[in-house]
């Protein structure tokens, strides 16, 4: 399949970080939380795809922890920055002899991006808990990056909106 049946198929959108996604799954069930309070379901879980046209996952940062899956298509790269800056990268894929891993757990607010270097589509799921909420999530701005992590901005800044 290509990347726009596959759009199609799974009824992706435009995210606001970038790529495409659809929320295949909502708990009822909800939980407590700092930042928003009772009413945040338990767990989500979307279909999150990069393609050759939206290669981007714009650094952004979520109040929960969230793994991603590999399912298909080209390895996708991520940037996991820490609070602290600590900077770690990682290749989902399934070409382990390569180094590339099929999940990666990003902890609750930790800055992340990620950008499909090369090939049509990557595709994922991720499953978030709690589950994902837009009052949780904020989008880097280069202004604050430059402060926070100086050291770290030229490398990072082509993944900031």
């Amino acid at each position: 399949m290509n990347k726009e049946e596959i759009i199609r198929q799974l009824g992706l959108v435009e995210h606001v970080e970038g790529g495409y996604f659809a929320e295949t799954y909502r708990s009822n069930i909800n939980v407590d939380t700092k930042r928003t309070g009772k009413d945040r379901s338990i767990l989500t879980s979307i279909y999150y795809m990069l393609t050759s046209d939206r290669s981007i996952d714009h650094f952004h940062r979520n109040q929960s922890d969230i793994l991603h899956y590999f399912q298909g298509g080209s390895a996708i790269t991520y940037f996991v920055l820490s609070p602290s800056g600590e900077l770690s990268k990682t290749k989902l894929g399934l070409n382990f002899n390569q180094g590339e891993t099929g999940q990666l757990l990003v902890p609750g607010g930790y800055w992340k991006a990620a950008v499909l270097e090369q090939g049509e589509f990557g595709l994922l799921g991720e499953s978030v808990a709690p589950g994902f909420d837009y009052r949780d999530m904020d989008l880097a701005t280069a202004d604050y990056f430059q402060t926070a992590f100086p050291d770290l901005f030229p490398e990072l800044s082509p993944y900031i909106k």
